[in-house]
C-alpha cells in the first residue's frame, strides 16, 4: 500500500491480546522500500524504517502520528535510508551523539550499575561530593570537564572545602572517566574519552600532599584515659570505645555490631561487613567476653550498642568524648583507639600475618601468606598478650607481683 493520510486512518486497530499483551502490525510503503508505519493495540501510530545493516536488520522509529504527518515522516525516512546507503548506521550515530551528552549523573548511575559492591557510606560520600560540586550535575556533561577546569576545579574546592575534600572529588571523577572509557563510544566504535583529564594533576604535580593522621593514644596515657571514661553515665558509649581500643575494630564495624555475630561460648565476635568485604573473626579475650556477656544480659536490640536514633544502633557521640578529653586531659578520636591497638600491637612483636589477620587487612599479593592458615585459635595467644598490655597500662591489672625477699640465716 502506499501510506497516505486517508490510507492510514482507515488502517484498522489490532485486537488485543487476552492476555493483555500488547498486539501490534505493520504496514510497508510501496513507493519507498524500508518506510513503514506500525499500528499498536493501543491505538498508537508510528512511522519506522527498515533496512540491512552489515548483515543485520535496523528498524528504526521515525515518530508518532499524528505529531509527524505522513510528508514528515516520509522525508525524514528518505534521509534515514540515504545514510545507510552512504554506509552511515543511524542507530550508532544516534547513541554516539546521546553519549557525547551524557550527564555526569548518568555516567555515576551506569558506574553504580557496573560496581555493586561499593557500600552505601561510599555511595552516599561520592553522591554528596559530587552534588557540591555540580550542582547541576543531573545535565553537566561529562565530557564538559577539560584538563584545565580540571586544574582550577581542583584549586577551588581545595581553597573552600580542604585539600583533602579536593582530592576525593578528584579521585571520583578519575574513576569515572576510567570508566565511561570502556562504556562510550562514538560511531566509528571508538572509545570517546581518549585521555582521562584528571591526570593533568599527576602530570603538573598538583595533587595536595596530605599526611596521615599519626594520632593514638600512648602507653602512659591509657591510665587516665581509662579514668576519663568512668566518668560517662552512658554505659553503651563507654563500652564500645572500650571494644575499639581492646579489638582495633573500624569504628562503624564496631558500632553495627549484632549479637548474632557474638558466640560467647566459643568466645569469639565476627564481622561480616567489613572494608575489604571480608569477614573478619576475632577472639575474645577474657576482659571482653566478661563486659559483653554483662551486656548480653541486658540486652534489649539486636545491636551489641544499641542507639535511640533511626538506624538502631549507637552515632559517634562528640559531645561526650570532648567531655572523656576534658576530664582525662587525652585527645582522642574514635579511630585513634584502632591506631593505638595497632601501635601497641607492633611494639608487643606480634607476628607480621597474625597482625595482618588481627587487623582484618589484605593479604592476596603476599606469596607466603597464601601457605599459611591462620585461624581463630591461634589468634587468641597474641590478642591476650595485647590485651594484657592495654589492662596494665590502665591500672586495671598488676604489672607484676611483688615478692618480698626472705631474709637468710
Amino acid at each position: 500500500m502506499k501510506i497516505t493520510k486517508l490510507s492510514l486512518e482507515k488502517l484498522p486497530i489490532p485486537l488485543p491480546d487476552p492476555t493483555g499483551k500488547t498486539i501490534q502490525k505493520r504496514y510497508y510503503d510501496e513507493t519507498l522500500k524500508g518506510f513503514g508505519v506500525r499500528i499498536t493495540s493501543g491505538g498508537t501510530k508510528a512511522f519506522f524504517i527498515e533496512k540491512l545493516v552489515q548483515r543485520k536488520l535496523r528498524r528504526i522509529t521515525i515518530g508518532k502520528y499524528p505529531e509527524l504527518t505522513v510528508e514528515m515522516a516520509r522525508k525524514e525516512g528518505l534521509k534515514l535510508l540515504g545514510q545507510i546507503a552512504t554506509g552511515i548506521d543511524p542507530l550508532v550515530e544516534k547513541r554516539a551523539a546521546r553519549a557525547q551528552l551524557v550527564s555526569i549523573k548518568a555516567v555515576y548511575e551506569d558506574y553504580l550499575q557496573a560496581r555493586k559492591s561499593l557500600k552505601p557510606k561510599t555511595k552516599y560520600d561520592y553522591e554528596r561530593a559530587l552534588k557540591n560540586t555540580f550542582p547541576n550535575w543531573e545535565r553537566k556533561p561529562l565530557l564538559s570537564i577539560t584538563k584545565d577546569k580540571i586544574s582550577s576545579l581542583h584549586a577551588r574546592i581545595g581553597a573552600e572545602h580542604g585539600e583533602a575534600y579536593a582530592n576525593l572529588v578528584m579521585r571520583i571523577l578519575r574513576a569515572l572517566f576510567n570508566f565511561a572509557a570502556g562504556k562510550y563510544e562514538d560511531s566509528q566504535g571508538r572509545s570517546l574519552i581518549t585521555d582521562n583529564p584528571v591526570k593533568r594533576l599527576s602530570q603538573a604535580r598538583a595533587w595536595y600532599r596530605i599526611e596521615r593522621r599519626q594520632t593514638y593514644i600512648k602507653s602512659h596515657e591509657l591510665k587516665k584515659w581509662y579514668q576519663g571514661i568512668q566518668v560517662l553515665k552512658n554505659e553503651t558509649l563507654r563500652d564500645y570505645l572500650l571494644l575499639i581500643l581492646f579489638t582495633g575494630l573500624r569504628r562503624q564495624e564496631a558500632a553495627q555490631l549484632r549479637w548474632n555475630q557474638v558466640d560467647l561460648k566459643a568466645k569469639t565476635l565476627t564481622v561480616t561487613d567489613t572494608k575489604n568485604s571480608k569477614a573478619h573473626t576475632l577472639p575474645l579475650p577474657d576482659y571482653l567476653h566478661k563486659l559483653l556477656k554483662a551486656r548480653k544480659q541486658q540486652a534489649t536490640s539486636i545491636f551489641v550498642f544499641s542507639g535511640p536514633g533511626e538506624k538502631g544502633y549507637i552515632i559517634e557521640p562528640r559531645k561526650q568524648i570532648a567531655q572523656v578529653t576534658k576530664v582525662s586531659g587525652i585527645a582522642f578520636t574514635v579511630h585513634d583507639l584502632r591506631r593505638t591497638f595497632i601501635t601497641i600491637a607492633e611494639s608487643l612483636d606480634i607476628p607480621a600475618y597474625a597482625l595482618k589477620r588481627l587487623l582484618n587487612h589484605k593479604m592476596q599479593n603476599d606469596v607466603t601468606a597464601g601457605y599459611i592458615m591462620t585461624d581463630v585459635e591461634r589468634l587468641r595467644k597474641p590478642m591476650q598478650k595485647i590485651t594484657d598490655f592495654i589492662l596494665k597500662s590502665m591500672g586495671i591489672k598488676k604489672s607484676a607481683d611483688i615478692v618480698k625477699a626472705q631474709k637468710t640465716g
